[in-house]
């Protein structure tokens, strides 16, 4: 077929659309039927049968050209997940690329001129058939259970309003305790709930929760006189009513953010603007309403986080340097340092930003910064953290006071610091990134959320996310027991505990953030799982959540060892409880919706080297040595 003489057939394959092929395309082994489909989406809007109109109008809507992003980055015309058209070029009926394959480059399929009026026809005809069979399957798949129910009702009553419009969930509804700050907002807390909101297309209370933190980022408050670095989020924020002045009797309604001068210990929040970056990418991606990302006040918010985690320091590791307390663990817990869950959230929020900055003279700097840190991060996360059978055996034969160039163990690590539980404990097969790593320091915790968020954003190499995945399974009673999922295992117990927690009456051995069971990391799980095509697992750890979940009031987290009791100081009807679960159910319905939140390999990224070593006469960089280990 030649280039002047033929034309190109283009469909945007999306979940809906790669149906279509399989149906349209038999023979084409890139275009096969998923085993089950539960809702397409064109342009990142869902449609059902009430919402979609006649066959020739939906074919034009799923070829329709996307909106001109030259502005925008490489990143999200090639992104994997749902997105509009790439742009450039002919538009509709031009070509056919798949999205949510590891290939960077889209596939292109040409098909000669009669066979492009064959594929229209045979489009028209087949849509009505396969459009009611995805339907009546969706429909049959989302019919919700008793707990279900209740847990909408729930979500739903704790719906925080400002000036009448929806902009958040309180953390907790417990009529029995004390309110504390649970009834606040939390921008960490309330990342399921708007999962949960967006999969049921109720989308704008996710849009006002963007918009308004977004209008509280940097405030000046202070603590001891001291303002933290411009760009922070809040942690929280509440809706207060204040009076007006000179006006008798009038009010008028104030978000106040809590930038941790509140909080316990008065550590603010790391995690916060990483949260916010991801959760607008979803919204991006679900909805296809990427003018809100490309709003001048949302560009500038994006930058001003991304400067305040690029910002030049002291620290000589592409990992950030965060004290105790500053994400979801958020009392002492000896994760001071680099701790692997802001390290994971981070080079999400790199991802994110990648493909949502707008390409101008001011930000072509930071993008470069960005793939840069990237690249570092993904190799020394995947190099240094990364601990199995062979890792271990390999630290257990370390040399120590190493100070050339060619030392293998960099990070001056004593083979006394294995802990005696791991021994026994990590199998033959399998394996996972410790928790934290300093000079002199291995943490061999392991972390839930920080591996789940590793698998999620591809921070892993796929073989490492696979042993991530196998060492649960096989630990099956210690990470879920009778309630999914520990936040880490093991707990710090006796004069450990006592020492490095300062004796926290509330992080006892087992429970809260040290070795409790938290049921809101299910979507995260369910995110991970979906994502390696291991759905079964995630769904067997929804089971045993529902078992107890709507009997036990919706706890926050969940006692010893194996979870059989309920948290000693858990609040009750916890919110994000409430809405993992929920979020986890609809994954589960409809597992090409985790594509919203989750990343395949970047090889582009891998592949350079971000330190620049190639021209300098003193350094030389390890990661070439290590290049083949890195990427499998």
């Amino acid at each position: 077929m030649t280039a002047t003489g033929s034309m190109e057939i283009a469909v945007a394959v999306r979940p809906f659309g790669r149906l279509l092929a399989a149906q349209i395309l038999p023979s084409c082994p890139r275009f096969r039927a998923p085993a089950a489909v539960g809702a397409f989406l064109v342009h990142g809007r869902r449609f059902s049968k009430r919402t979609v109109g006649s066959a020739s109008s939906r074919i034009r809507a799923a070829v329709a050209p996307a909106k001109d992003e030259a502005g925008i980055s490489d990143s999200r015309r090639l992104s994997t997940a749902t997105g509009p058209l790439q742009p450039g070029g002919d538009r509709a009926f031009e070509r056919i690329f798949v999205q949510g394959l590891a290939a960077v480059k889209p596939l292109v399929i040409e098909l000669v001129e009669p066979e492009r009026e064959l594929l229209a026809e045979v489009m028209v005809e087949k849509e009505e058939e396969i459009l009611e069979r995805v339907v009546v399957k969706d429909a049959k798949e989302r019919k919700e259970t008793a707990d279900e129910k209740e847990a909408w009702r729930l979500l739903k009553d704790a719906v925080v309003s400002y000036c009448g419009s929806a902009v958040g969930t309180v953390a907790a509804n417990d009529p029995a305790a004390e309110a504390l700050n649970y009834d606040q907002v939390f921008i960490r807390d309330f990342v399921p709930s708007a999962l949960a909101f967006l999969l049921k297309g109720e989308t704008e209370i996710v849009r006002n929760f963007l918009l308004h933190t977004l209008q509280l980022q940097s405030w000046e408050k202070t603590v001891d006189c001291y303002s933290p670095g411009q760009g922070l989020m809040p942690a929280s924020f509440k809706v207060r009513s204040v009076p007006i002045d000179g006006r008798k009797d009038e009010v008028k309604e104030v978000l106040d953010p809590d930038f941790g001068e509140s909080a316990i210990g008065r550590v603010a929040p790391v995690d916060s603007g990483l949260w916010w970056i991801i959760l607008l990418r979803a919204y991006g991606k679900i909805t296809g309403d990427y003018t809100l990302q490309e709003r001048v006040d949302v560009q500038i918010g994006i930058q001003l986080i991304l400067n305040l985690c690029l910002s030049d320091g002291f620290d000589m590791f592409p990992t950030l340097l965060v004290a105790d307390g500053s994400c979801m663990i958020d009392r002492r817990m000896g994760i001071h340092g680099h701790p692997l869950e802001i390290q994971a959230l981070f080079y999400c929020a790199l991802r994110c930003s990648r493909e949502m900055i707008v390409i101008n003279d001011g930000s072509r700097s930071l993008l470069s910064a960005v793939n840069k840190r990237l690249t570092a991060l993904s190799f020394h996360i995947r190099e240094y953290y990364w601990v199995d059978m062979k890792k271990i055996n390999e630290i257990y034969r370390y040399k120590t006071e190493e100070y050339s160039q060619d030392a293998t163990n960099k990070f001056n690590i004593y083979p006394e610091q294995i802990p005696s539980w791991l021994v026994d404990w990590i199998p033959e097969k399998g394996g996972y990134l410790i928790g934290n790593l300093q000079p002199a320091h291995m943490d061999f915790r392991f972390f839930s959320l920080g591996n789940l968020w590793a698998i999620i954003s591809s921070l892993t190499t796929p073989r490492q996310a696979e042993d991530i995945l196998n060492l649960m399974e096989n630990k099956w009673e210690d990470f879920v027991g009778t309630m999914p999922l520990k936040i880490c295992y093991p707990a710090l117990e006796n004069e450990e505990w006592r020492i490095i927690t300062g004796s926290d009456p509330k992080n006892t051995p087992w429970s809260y953030h040290n070795g409790g069971s938290w049921p809101t990391l299910l979507w995260q799980f369910t995110l991970a799982c979906i994502k390696m095509g291991r759905p079964e697992l995630a769904r067997k750890a929804v089971d045993v959540a529902e078992k107890r979940l709507s009997d036990d009031q919706w706890p926050e987290y969940y006692d010893t060892p194996t979870a059989r009791f309920i948290g000693k100081q858990s609040r009750l009807y916890q919110t994000w409880t409430i809405a993992g679960f929920l979020a986890s159910k609809l994954l589960l319905q409809n597992p090409e919706m985790a594509s919203i939140f989750t990343f395949e390999e970047d090889m582009e990224l891998l592949e350079g080297c971000a330190c620049s070593l190639m021209n300098h006469p003193r350094a030389k960089c390890s990661r070439r040595a290590l290049k083949p280990q890195v990427l499998i």
